[in-house]
């Protein structure tokens, strides 16, 4: 049959290939939008006090953990209040409202994971609909092609936007930051009074490692 002489010359791997990388992102996306983030519990607050100290050695001694307004549990350090989520979350990044979930100090790494796979997958996408294309200066044309004219516009759209999220976190992420810190410097306790600008900085390779392994 036509289809098992497609599948002899491998014409249905490229298919079969995009099908899946379709499914991890769909799959990427629920386990990164239903898992926890990294909400801070009442129970560990002990052996927060116990290992807080020794993390970072810039950050200045006299500056204490505090206790959330919201849920009255110690925050650790960079851990934030979710007003969304209503917990605290540790190394909290910012809430997403494509998740509606937060992205912490858990779920970071494969949001950046999902990302990636989003990117191949629009890229792609916006590939075979750029080769579908044939242009005519025609009212008939535009007819037949507008749907697919349509699709090609919002998959360009939509990459641009996965692209600049992705460089944008790779790069906070090669920093030792995250989104929060770096758009509320001047208002977090243990930035503003650091000696350093970014004193959780440890060097590109030792951050990428240690954030993604």
């Amino acid at each position: 049959s036509d289809l098992q002489k497609q599948e002899e010359r491998g014409e249905l791997l490229q298919p079969l290939i995009f099908v899946l990388l379709v499914l991890c992102s769909v799959l990427l996306y629920f386990k990164v939008s239903l898992m926890d983030p990294g909400f801070v519990k009442p129970e560990e607050e002990e052996g927060e006090e116990k290992g807080q100290g020794v993390v970072i050695p810039q950050i200045p001694g006299d500056i204490k953990l505090r206790r959330c307004g919201y849920c009255l549990v110690k925050q650790p350090m960079r851990a934030k209040h979710c007003q969304l989520c209503q917990h605290c979350v540790r190394r909290y990044d910012h809430h997403c409202p494509w998740l509606e979930n937060c992205v912490g100090e858990r779920n970071h790494p494969l949001f950046i994971v999902y990302l990636s796979v989003q990117l191949v997958v629009l890229l792609w996408g916006g590939h075979v609909a750029w080769s579908g294309l044939y242009f005519e200066q025609s009212r008939e044309w535009l007819q037949h092609n507008i749907f697919l004219l349509i699709s090609f516009l919002l998959i360009f759209i939509f990459t641009i936007v996965v692209l600049l999220l992705l460089v944008s976190h790779l790069y906070l992420i090669s920093c030792n930051t995250t989104t929060w810190e770096f758009m509320s410097h001047h208002r977090i306790s243990y930035l503003r009074h650091s000696e350093l600008e970014n004193p959780f900085d440890q060097g590109i390779i030792l951050n990428l490692w240690r954030f993604f392994c």
